[in-house]
This record gives structure tokens, C-alpha cells and sequence, in this order.
């Protein structure tokens, strides 16, 4: 009778090793699964999707409230232009239509972030002191009267002034003004904001 001896400790790195690769596969998925959440966390994401929707809320609550009250002023200067058009239809001089609409200073401030003096010529881009001197002389002295006057007479104040007032281009002076009698504020500095010196 022949007697099988099975030595155990020739038998155990067969089954201790598949063990021991086993256990290191399970810890390293384990901690690349905790790693790999933490960057997916959803949570992370929805905390900066709420900070950015209530930072543009605000800044349309802001906007909103800037238009209210552009649109409050502007339809209170429509609605005077309009009661005061047809009184003015019927005069003959249109010399006083500046007195008809009423000047917001303060909404002129707002436009354009400094104080603005009622038929201050200089408002009008292009238009410096040398040049309103020279309106004046022709007794073109409020916003209205530059609103009425033909970019023809502009141009003939302008060469009053001799040859150094050549280079200004008056072709836009009139609409200017027609915006500021109106009180269009807003209007007026984005258009001079588009057009550089009042040419084009």
C-alpha cells in the first residue's frame, strides 16, 4: 500500500497569490471608484449652476429696472412732445419749442454721467465752445433752433468762422439736437457713441 504525503506548503502560492492580486484589484477599484465620484459629484455642479442663475437674475432684475425707468422718462417726454406738437403746429415761429418740452437734467446726467445745462450747444458732438460762439452770432442759441436749422446754414455758421473751422462736418448737427429737445438722452450718447466726431 502505497501512502500519498500532500505537502501544503509546496501547494500554497497557487491559491495565495490569485488571492493576493484579488485583494489589491478590489482595493485599487475600490479607491479609483471614490476618486472618479468625487469628480462627478453632481452636487459640486448644481452649487455653481445656482450661483450663476442667481448672479443673472440679479443682473436682469438690474436691467429691468433701468428700463423702467429710461421707458417712464421717454414716454413722459412722447406724451409732452406730442400735447405740445399740436400747439406748435400752429405758431409761426418755432423758435420756442425748447420751453415746450420740459429739460430733465437729471436724466441728461444719467446718459451721459455729467451735468448737462439746458441748450448747452456743446452737447452735440463736434460742437465745441469756438463753434457755439459762432451759432450764436447767427442767433442760433437752444437745441431747437439747431433742430430747425438746414445742415446748409450749419455749414455757412461754420464758414464764418474762417478756414480753421473747414474740417468739422455739420451734417448730423441738426438730428443731434432734435434728440436732445426731445430729451432722448440715451438715444443721443448712443448714437455718439456709434459714429465717431458726429461724421458718417
Amino acid at each position: 500500500m502505497n501512502i500519498v504525503i500532500i505537502d501544503v506548503t509546496n501547494s500554497i502560492p497557487c491559491w495565495v497569490i490569485p488571492l493576493i492580486v484579488g485583494l489589491i484589484c478590489t482595493i485599487f477599484g475600490y479607491l479609483l471608484g471614490r476618486l472618479a465620484g468625487q469628480k462627478n459629484d453632481p452636487s459640486n455642479d448644481l452649487d455653481l449652476w445656482k450661483r450663476k442663475n442667481a448672479s443673472l437674475k440679479a443682473d436682469l432684475d438690474a436691467c429691468r429696472s433701468e428700463l423702467s425707468i429710461v421707458s417712464s422718462a421717454t414716454a413722459a417726454a412722447s406724451t409732452t412732445a406730442s400735447i405740445t406738437s399740436s400747439f406748435s403746429s400752429d405758431a409761426s415761429d418755432t423758435s420756442p419749442k425748447a420751453s415746450l418740452i420740459p429739460f430733465d437734467a437729471a436724466a441728461a446726467k444719467a446718459a451721459f454721467g455729467k451735468a448737462i445745462k439746458e441748450n448747452d450747444l456743446t452737447i452735440i458732438e463736434g460742437i465745441g465752445p469756438k463753434i457755439k460762439e459762432l451759432f450764436h452770432n447767427f442767433e442760433i442759441k437752444t437745441w431747437a433752433s439747431l433742430a430747425d436749422t438746414s445742415v446748409e446754414t450749419c455749414q455757412e455758421v461754420l464758414d464764418s468762422g474762417g478756414k480753421r473751422f473747414q474740417i468739422h462736418h455739420p451734417k448730423n448737427w441738426p438730428l443731434q439736437a432734435q434728440l436732445a429737445t426731445e430729451g432722448k438722452w440715451y438715444e443721443l450718447k448712443k448714437w455718439q457713441d456709434e459714429h465717431e466726431y458726429g461724421k458718417d
